[in-house]
């Protein structure tokens, strides 16, 4: 069951059905109490989350050594795993700047849309940021939501960064060819793959039963093995700015904790080298 959703399915089968195995991605322990969980009493239940704020800073870094000073962050609705994608994009962004000596260059516009999918105010808010503000690129992150920032971004050559999948087939494919600069993923797929492996194949449900596990970076070698990622295949990779080498080796940095993101979602992240303009909800 793949996202914060099926929390109230699971709330209302999970205790009906006690010899049903319930295996849940993107499904928080907040989702999961708020629909009436006992955890104390869900051996018949696992959930993986995210540490989205990894994914969001590789996507955040990448951007602007890529070349792109002006950002834009759209979240969906204002809950944690939205916080953590952005202000993890923040921080990977300041420590761009940072590296390249151009943080008095470089800007990020940051609000959410209080949904996770597009509409016509949305659209226009972004209209305003790409036609007015001359934002280069939106983190569209929030389900849907990728639509209002990809209509305004198709009228001015604008670009725009996917979450969760790799999303530039639906962007790309929608809006226009080449529009879509990555995309901070969460591992959905190999989630899906690993668990049902090693809980059907090898019969280990007892390492999961009544678990809530946070993945990330799982190699310091292999970025396609980890559970938070940009895609290998459709990146923008730009020789001399960012490459795939590149990359790599800031996966490899923040593995070793060299690098360091803070998923502190109580406070907005100090990032003091460059602008931040946080806007609050557009709706909601």
């Amino acid at each position: 069951m793949p996202g914060y959703l099926f929390a109230a399915a699971i709330g209302e089968c999970q205790p009906t059905y006690p010899d049903v195995k319930f295996i849940a991605l993107d499904v928080s322990e907040f989702d999961l109490t708020s629909n009436g969980v006992d955890l104390s009493k869900a051996s018949n239940l696992f959930s993986a989350v995210y540490q989205e704020e990894l994914s969001g800073y590789m996507a955040g870094y990448a951007a602007v050594k890529m070349g792109y000073k002006k950002l834009g962050f759209l979240g969906g609705m204002e809950v944690p795993a939205v916080q953590r994608f952005g202000y993890g994009f923040v921080q990977g962004a300041n420590d761009a700047a940072v590296e390249l000596d151009i943080a008095a260059d470089v800007s990020c516009e940051y609000v959410y849309g209080g949904k996770f999918m597009g509409d016509a105010d949305i659209t226009a808010y972004m209209d305003n940021w790409y036609a007015t503000k001359g934002v280069e690129v939106v983190f569209a992150c929030g389900g849907g939501i990728f639509t209002s920032a990809a209509e305004a971004a198709q009228k001015v050559n604008g670009k725009v960064i996917g979450v969760d999948t790799d999303q530039s087939a639906v962007i790309d494919g929608g809006y226009g060819e080449g529009m879509t600069v990555t995309s901070a993923m969460k591992g959905l797929a190999p989630t899906t793959i690993d668990t049902l492996t090693d809980v059907i194949v090898n019969g280990n449900w007892a390492n999961y039963a009544g678990k809530i596990e946070t993945l990330g970076l799982v190699s310091a070698d292999d970025p396609s093995a980890n559970y938070v990622q940009l895609p290998l295949e459709t990146t923008q990779w730009a020789d001399g700015k960012f490459t795939v080498e590149d990359y790599t080796a800031l996966v490899a940095d923040m593995f070793n904790g060299k690098v360091k993101v803070s998923n502190d979602t109580t406070v907005e992240p100090t990032v003091s080298n460059i602008a931040v303009n946080y806007l609050g909800n557009i709706k909601g």
